[in-house]
């Protein structure tokens, strides 16, 4: 019987859960007498062709060492490991770049830094967006300091993830595929006996468009049914947001995994640009949460549904052993069912049971480190506002500044601080602050039209402070900060000083100049005691 066109463009004409589920390699050492042995590795961004679905033709696509997702980077916890990402990647960009943002226009077209996400590292090796470099190094940006990162991994087991954080370039060099995994193991994780080796995956989650010919899609303006006019005064312009039409996981469109009736474990990222997920398995079976975006929880949690904004992470246990010869599929509730992107991804429990499944989901987990409120030496009130820029473009603000302006956010060394996302514009944003974890210590709706009205000098809140979600209690470097509410978060600095970043992660707005510096300072601050 002859295959119906398939048509990359259309995606309902689209064969869901015909492509295999992909893991991504494991990136191996290479010797280097001037590193220690098995601690130094090298690898290269560069074109190459991909192939997301049995019935595409080859995409071209950017990834770590030619491959989309990158190979995923292993590290165990307290032992350094070093790492050089050489730019092998063409001089022109193949995706629609706007040059009136900041630091485009007078820099080379083609720049590429990378940040490992949620690392607790060294500032020069922390990937900063201004650190960018082209090809063999001939241009480097004004915060570039070293050619090779120095990963300490000085914190417990945890799923990162690196990906390009090129100064306003970030959201096409994602989405042209630089990003994989890192992924940080210890003592703790070898005694847990959690499903591991061929019964462990990392999923990462991301949407897509395509030509017709194959080709990935990227909006060089607007779109026309914006729920408001987006003025584009040229073109290419940067779009306010993407949400692709075709769902992605592990590089390939709705796939399929094959599994044995037992436990898996699944570390899953949404690395979209920006597009929210909230999953959930479509026979309503549970998830066993073990942790978040900085390492495992203190016990597990049982959920039937995760949300995760843009670069949010979930570190779960699915046991499949009551579903032998079953198909349960991946969903993003937030569609309805007649829509394509509803579909994520499928499971077959078809594989014959190898043996038996010794893994077990622990009752306890890590150890309780609490941040208290009392400890904090500072509270800084930190506005979410909607802005314009120069050619009357909405663009979405931090504390009402611009990237570039001098920076505000100057923690001390050893400090604790809380921070107060005060979100007035409308709509949520996943805010992601460089260097450290933090707790989420609650959300609190207040009156926008009040706040707004009065320039932000009345903030009146108007119900109780919301505790963090059930999969959010653990360990987080992103946080979903929802559009008329306060979301307060408390961290720790320590460890590193120097320059550093906080953004929303909504790469589209990190990219039009929704982020700003932070300074970690050498300077010691009283504790304040605060009612």
């Amino acid at each position: 019987m002859p295959k119906t066109k398939v048509n990359p463009k259309d995606p309902a004409s689209i064969p869901k859960f015909v492509t295999p589920l992909q893991k991504p390699p494991v990136v191996k050492p290479k010797p280097n007498p001037n590193y220690p042995t098995n601690s130094y590795f090298e690898i290269t961004m560069k074109e190459a062709f991909h192939r997301f679905h049995r019935d595409f033709p080859l995409t071209k696509v950017w990834g770590y060492d030619g491959i989309y997702p990158g190979p995923t980077i292993e590290a165990r916890k307290d032992k350094k490991i070093y790492v050089k990402y050489l730019n092998k990647l063409p001089k022109k960009h193949f995706l629609p770049i706007d040059r009136t943002l900041h630091g485009v226009g007078d820099s080379p077209e083609v720049r590429s830094v990378v940040h490992v996400h949620g690392a607790n590292v060294f500032w020069e090796s922390d990937g900063h967006p201004e650190a960018w470099y082209t090809q063999n190094y001939e241009y480097t940006g004004p915060k570039f300091k070293r050619k090779v990162h120095e990963y300490t991994n000085h914190q417990p087991a945890a799923t990162l993830w690196y990906h390009d954080h090129t100064m306003a370039m970030t959201r096409l060099n994602v989405y042209a595929g630089l990003a994989g995994f890192y992924i940080i193991r210890d003592a703790l994780e070898d005694r847990l006996n959690l499903p591991k080796g061929d019964y462990e995956y990392p999923l990462l989650l991301q949407d897509k468009s395509f030509n017709e010919d194959g080709s990935l899609f990227y909006p060089d303006r607007p779109p026309e049914d914006a729920p408001f006019p987006i003025p584009a005064p040229f073109i290419p312009t940067i779009v306010p947001f993407f949400n692709g039409d075709v769902m992605v996981v592990n590089g390939k469109a709705w796939p399929y995994l094959e599994v044995e009736p037992r436990k898996y474990r699944f570390r899953i990222l949404n690395g979209a640009n920006s597009s929210t997920y909230n999953i959930q398995l479509e026979n309503g079976e549970p998830f066993y949460l073990i942790g978040t975006d900085g390492g495992f929880l203190t016990a597990p949690v049982k959920v039937t549904s995760i949300q995760l904004m843009p670069a949010e992470r979930v570190d779960v246990i699915v046991d499949f052993s009551s579903f032998k010869g079953q198909k349960i599929k991946l969903i993003n509730t937030l569609f309805d069912e007649d829509e394509p992107k509803r579909d994520i991804m499928e499971f077959r429990v078809t594989r014959p049971l190898k043996g038996k499944d010794t893994s077990e989901i622990p009752t306890k987990l890590a150890e309780s480190m609490d941040l208290h409120e009392h400890h904090a030496h500072v509270i800084r009130k930190l506005p979410l506002s909607v802005g314009e820029d120069q050619y009357g473009r909405i663009m979405m603000m931090l504390d009402n500044k611009m990237y570039h302006d001098p920076c505000s956010e100057k923690p001390s060394l050893d400090s604790v601080e809380i921070w107060e996302f005060i979100n007035a514009t409308p709509i949520a944003h996943p805010m992601h602050i460089h260097l450290v974890q933090f707790k989420i210590l609650d959300r609190r709706p207040f009156d926008l039209e009040l706040y707004q009205n009065s320039n932000g000098e009345i903030l009146e809140f108007i119900g109780d402070p919301e505790p963090p979600l059930d999969y959010e209690r653990g360990w987080k470097d992103t946080v979903s900060a929802p559009s008329g509410m306060v979301t307060r978060v408390i961290m720790h600095w320590k460890e590193h000083t120097g320059n550093y970043i906080w953004h929303c992660h909504l790469l589209e707005h990190e990219d039009h100049d929704m982020m700003r510096p932070i300074r970690v300072i050498d300077d010691a601050h009283p504790v304040v005691q605060h009612d």
